[in-house]
């Protein structure tokens, strides 16, 4: 990671979890940089390029192999840890490749997307992005008391005790899911903030790469 602030972004920090989740998950952290990037909608060419270029390296063997590798497995054990199996409900990079399969090769689907997935195959770590402006106060980690996904009139309601991204206001996505409308970003978005999530078996340096990865592609 860059060891001076840019301009466009501020250091990585961790985010708080809510002490009941981190007595039960203890090696448990939310990660989170905001930075200040160009949206935009349709990937530059070259970035286009290093999505298809990445589908050659993925073949049905090593998809299927996939599981065995330090990083998915950790991402595997932690949702059965959460009463996800992820066989039905697969991990960010499982998913990923799968739909790669599906659709013959990994799609160009906009510069954020294509960065996103770039950093998430190179390492293995999901990262996601919200729009910051939407944000009040630092990212965090909390169980649903029963609550709206975002603070819109049409959010679904969660179930009590799902683990949730969380601000000082709501609930903005669900854990490792489903983001709340309102803060996904848009093309005309400014300022994004980047998250991960780093679990047991996950080194801090596979988060930081995933990390600088989407933040040098975006700032650039």
């Amino acid at each position: 990671m860059p060891t001076q602030d840019s301009p466009q972004s501020k250091r990585p920090e961790l985010g708080w979890v809510a002490r009941e989740v981190q007595e039960e998950f203890p090696e448990l952290h939310l990660i989170a940089v905001e930075i200040e990037a160009e949206v935009g909608s349709a990937s530059p060419p070259s970035l286009a390029r290093q999505v298809r270029q990445i589908s050659d390296r993925w073949s049905g063997a090593r998809a299927i192999n996939l599981r065995r590798e330090p990083v998915p497995a950790a991402y595997r054990v932690f949702f059965r840890h959460i009463g996800l199996d992820p066989d039905v409900t697969r991990t960010p990079i499982e998913a990923a490749i799968f739909e790669r399969l599906m659709d013959g090769g990994f799609l160009s689907r906009g510069r954020l997307v294509d960065v996103l997935l770039l950093a998430l195959i190179e390492t293995g770590v999901p990262v996601w992005a919200l729009d910051a402006a939407t944000i009040d106060g630092p990212l965090g980690i909390r169980l649903s008391q029963g609550e709206p996904l975002g603070s819109t009139d049409e959010a679904r309601m969660l179930p009590v005790g799902q683990m949730v991204i969380a601000d000082a206001h709501s609930a903005l996505a669900v854990l490792f899911g489903e983001i709340a409308a309102e803060h996904q970003p848009l093309p005309s978005t400014r300022r994004l903030m980047l998250f991960t999530v780093q679990v047991a078996g996950v080194s801090m340096m596979h988060v930081e790469e995933a990390l600088w990865m989407c933040t040098s592609a975006l700032t650039d």
